[in-house]
């Protein structure tokens, strides 16, 4: 049966092989148009125009729904029926329409059918003409997009709203408009035998270290995918090797975060249909930054990544200390509060772990429901959520307040790091069940594996936990735990590299 499933997945990858071959441009129209046409077969969207240029046959080629047409009559249709002063032959033809009659900027010449489809697909309009063994592909694309709108996920009190869209181009656009300098380099290629997505690798050249750009772009060539269809399918193979339950790969919707990262010496990832972007090395650290940090003084900076290390601690570790309290370590309460909490789990039927646990599932399940929801029905939700849980549940004795309390108090701190929080609410669980089987002891227990873990990550050299270890004293008093006065450090230069072991 092995040995089978070798052999039919040797042929399926010969016969994908030879589908893929060049086939060259046919100097015969016919053989072309007939090839084009099995390619694509009757979808309706694909337009065929017939006419004479010079004696000689022609066909213009676009897809309907990818190109302006606006822009295919004032840039190609109207300027070569209008030509005159024609040339005989095919290719001198084809010359002096590239050269002299084109209007637009974006064109091409193609030698094999394979680039000609994967051009109409995309939006050009391929120009045929019967005699010429090649085409020229003249770009007028205007597919529907969505404009560019208000950031959603990275919401910031003060800075620019703008945030990446689905259109490639736009985004590259929102990157370029910020960094007007040379030295950025955009670096295009096509990922997914099937979908052809374009993914672009954005960095500085004078910044980024040239042997982890080419790593990239190594992990991305060796991505054996079919469909390419969102940023999250490369992460999987840009993060690092060392199993973990966080990610080394970053995400932002934001053009000011991904200038700032590129001039850090970071790389960051477009692909087209995405509006998030991934950044390539990501620090563990900078889950507890936003823009929001150097548009406000440095003590109130300092403040807030204070408050949002305390709201990770809370989130993570708050359910199960106290479960681990109420189960193993009674005596580290004040005798009123012992009482209270006494009385208050005595009447559930439940012990203290099951109840935290379960609690803190059909929390998620409500954030699941209003988060996939409908906006017009997802405040329902959260409201029945809480009326379900906060009051009938603790009336019938099914929960007991203070569990309610902290979950109420996890939830709301696991909403400030809101970029860790789905590692955040599995570890959550995780601590729940140490707590309620091992007490602190096992707390303390897989907080030290959790770290040491943190710890033997590292991504293209540079390690995950950075500048907390290795201890980086200059990165740590310049922008990680207290970010200084742009007067200070708004001339001077942290590179990632300067961060490696």
């Amino acid at each position: 049966m092995r040995n089978w499933l070798k052999q039919a997945e040797a042929r399926v990858t010969r016969s994908a092989a030879a589908s893929e071959a060049p086939v060259q441009v046919y100097a015969e129209l016919e053989r072309n148009v007939q090839y084009i046409k099995a390619q694509l077969g009757d979808s309706f969207d694909i337009l065929y125009k017939q006419t004479c240029i010079g004696g000689n046959r022609a066909v213009l080629i676009m897809d309907d729904g990818m190109c302006d047409n606006l822009l295919v009559t004032q840039q190609v249709v109207a300027p070569i029926l209008a030509m005159q002063n024609v040339p005989e032959t095919a290719g001198a033809q084809m010359a002096y329409i590239r050269d002299r009659i084109s209007a637009g900027i974006d064109q091409k010449e193609d030698h094999t059918l394979n680039d000609v489809v994967a051009d109409i697909v995309s939006g050009l309009v391929v120009l045929l003409i019967d005699g010429a063994p090649f085409c020229e592909a003249f770009g007028v694309q205007g597919f529907p997009k969505r404009s560019i709108d208000n950031a959603q996920t990275e919401v910031q009190e003060r800075g620019a709203q703008e945030a990446f869209v689905e259109s490639f181009k736009d985004n590259v656009a929102l990157i370029r408009r910020r960094v007007r300098a040379p030295v950025a380099r955009f670096e295009l290629q096509e990922m997914g035998a099937t979908s052809k997505t374009r993914v672009c690798v954005c960095y500085f050249a004078d910044r980024a270290d040239k042997q982890m750009i080419a790593e990239i772009k190594s992990r991305l060539k060796k991505a054996n995918l079919d469909m390419v269809l969102g940023a999250g399918y490369l992460r999987p193979f840009l993060e690092s090797d060392v199993r973990t339950i966080f990610t080394s790969v970053g995400t932002t919707e934001r053009p000011d975060i991904a200038c700032a990262e590129m001039a850090e010496g970071r790389a960051v990832i477009l692909v087209d249909g995405t509006p998030f972007a991934l950044i390539v090395p990501y620090l563990f650290s900078e889950n507890f930054q936003s823009m929001d940090d150097y548009n406000h003084r440095p003590y109130y900076a300092l403040f807030i990544r204070v408050l949002k290390f305390f709201s990770f601690l809370i989130s993570v570790f708050l359910p199960g200390l106290y479960v681990a309290v109420c189960t193993f370590h009674q005596e580290l309460l004040p005798v009123s509060m012992l009482y209270d909490v006494a009385v208050q789990e005595s009447v559930t039927p439940f012990p203290v772990m099951a109840e935290a646990i379960f609690i803190h599932f059909l929390y998620e399940i409500v954030r699941e429901a209003g988060l996939r929801m409908p906006k017009s029905v997802g405040h329902a939700v959260s409201i029945v959520g809480a009326l379900v849980i906060g009051d009938t549940a603790v009336s019938a004795g099914l929960i007991a307040a203070p569990m309610l309390i902290v979950v109420a108090m996890t939830a709301i701190s696991s909403f400030v790091v809101s970029k860790i929080y789905y590692p955040v609410s599995i570890l959550r669980f995780v601590f729940m069940l140490v707590g309620g089987l091992a007490g602190f002891y096992g707390i303390v227990l897989g907080f030290g594996v959790v770290l040491l873990n943190l710890c033997a990550v590292t991504a293209y050299g540079t390690p995950f936990l950075a500048p907390f270890s290795p201890v980086h004293v200059g990165a740590l008093l310049r922008d990680s735990f207290w970010r200084r006065s742009w007067k200070k450090i708004g001339g001077r230069e942290l590179r990632i590299r300067s961060l490696e072991k």
